[in-house]
């Protein structure tokens, strides 16, 4: 499937919202009241537990999990992965121009963790994460550039708006190496820095249906 700087309903590969009929991966109301009674006793249970009981208390249920069973959603993760490979080609694409670099490194991990704030970020929104426009910057040493933006649903009105700040990794041995993956031409005979990118960032989030204060993240 070829990406394309915006998902609109035509593109078949996104999924589609579930119907009815389609089973649901979500805890129901009563298997989640059940681990909830189970943890309580066997937290009031605690005392008279042996240590060998205590051990294998490691079912019960916490809040971070209930959170994730309670909140997951199959289409939502499937279309995280599609907005996550729109930004990194929309990063490779500003390569050449707004990021003046002959070499774009763009480590996986920073990829996984632009996923889950997506996920954790659009979660309490109406319409979820099909509701986000996400702008795309960098933080460079002659200011913020633009890489672009991307409307998850074109045909939505979006809900909120969210500002990926992206910065180049300083840390480590690649300053001291970057040069050797530079490139030389005839026309441009100044070497063009390679750039690699922090697995951190900046997120900034804008609810675009409230008078809320902006909501920051150092990631």
């Amino acid at each position: 499937m070829q990406l394309t700087s915006s998902l609109s309903s035509e593109d078949s590969s996104l999924p589609s919202t579930p119907t009815s009929d389609a089973p649901s991966k979500r805890l129901s109301w009563s298997k989640l009241m059940q681990k909830l009674q189970s943890s309580q006793s066997l937290d009031s249970d605690s005392d008279t537990h042996s240590s060998t009981d205590d051990a294998s208390d490691t079912g019960s249920l916490s809040l971070a999990d209930l959170e994730s069973e309670l909140f997951f959603d199959p289409t939502e993760e499937a279309l995280c992965k599609e907005v996550v490979q729109l930004i990194a080609l929309h990063l490779t694409d500003a390569k050449d121009g707004v990021l003046h670099c002959s070499k774009l490194l763009i480590p996986e991990r920073l990829l996984e963790h632009i996923g889950q704030e997506l996920v954790h970020l659009s979660v309490s929104e109406p319409c979820g994460l099909r509701g986000a426009l996400i702008d795309l910057c960098v933080e460079l040493e002659a200011g913020v550039q633009a890489a672009g933006q991307i409307a998850v649903d074109p045909h939505l009105v979006p809900t909120f708006q969210l500002t990926l700040v992206l910065r180049p990794d300083s840390r480590g041995l690649w300053p001291k190496i970057q040069g050797l993956f530079t490139a030389r031409t005839p026309a441009s005979p100044a070497l063009r820095r390679a750039l690699k990118l922090s697995t951190g960032f900046r997120v900034i989030k804008r609810k675009l249906y409230s008078s809320e204060e902006l909501l920051i993240e150092e990631c």
